[in-house]
């Protein structure tokens, strides 16, 4: 159970920050279920003001945040482990994959690793509010050079938005799967679709604009 303090008078309350609600959403990137729903599972101390309001610590939080806290058991960890496991059965099988099957043998592999690169870095997007900024740039870098990769051996645009896609369904099928298994709430469910929805959006229009540039500084054939 999460440490209930009704009056802020030990000597460890009273060097410790204690923010609100609100401000602990911000800081950790998450909604005010999941929050209060850690805090009431003990990840983070907290306590209620005579007035009914949570105060958390923020050093706890800031714990969370860099992996040196109590474990939250956070179902979206994982969704990128799920989703893995996924794609490496999808491609074993190889069917209707043409995307796939026109690659190369090196270029597959690295095909590949921008797929193993990707959904490790959802992972990451999903947990780490604080980081998104950063973790979205680092998710338009691979999916531009995914681009640039499939234009170079020669695949159509719509054979790099087949590729795009595959991976893209793996991750809705674990999110689906881990949100059933975990009983997440409404709010986090919507919670976690509108992260992936604006990961996966942004990652879009990087293939699109990736694959347009390497077209674009392509000679085109002089005409006979």
């Amino acid at each position: 159970m999460a440490t209930s303090i009704r009056y802020r008078d030990d000597t460890e309350t009273l060097t410790t920050r204690w923010i609100t609600l609100g401000q602990a959403c911000k800081l950790l990137g998450v909604n005010e279920s999941t929050l209060r729903r850690w805090a009431d599972a003990g990840h983070a101390r907290s306590f209620r003001t005579p007035g009914g309001h949570r105060r958390f610590s923020e050093e706890d939080l800031r714990a969370m945040m860099s992996g040196h806290g109590s474990s939250t058991r956070e179902p979206f960890t994982s969704i990128g482990q799920v989703a893995l496991t996924r794609i490496r059965r999808r491609l074993q099988r190889g069917r209707n994959q043409t995307w796939y099957s026109n690659l190369g043998e090196d270029d597959r592999d690295q095909a590949r690793n921008y797929g193993r690169r990707l959904v490790g870095l959802v992972t990451e997007y999903l947990t780490k509010g604080s980081r998104r900024t950063e973790l979205l740039d680092q998710a338009r870098d691979i999916l531009h050079d995914y681009g640039a990769l499939m234009f170079r051996d020669g695949l159509s645009l719509r054979d790099v938005l087949e590729g795009f896609t595959f991976f893209r369904k793996r991750l809705d099928e674990a999110a689906r799967e881990e949100a059933q298994k975990n009983d997440f709430t409404a709010d986090e469910v919507l919670e976690m679709w509108e992260h992936l929805s604006n990961l996966a959006d942004q990652e879009l229009l990087s293939v699109a604009e990736s694959y347009d540039e390497a077209a674009m500084a392509t000679p085109t054939p002089a005409r006979q």
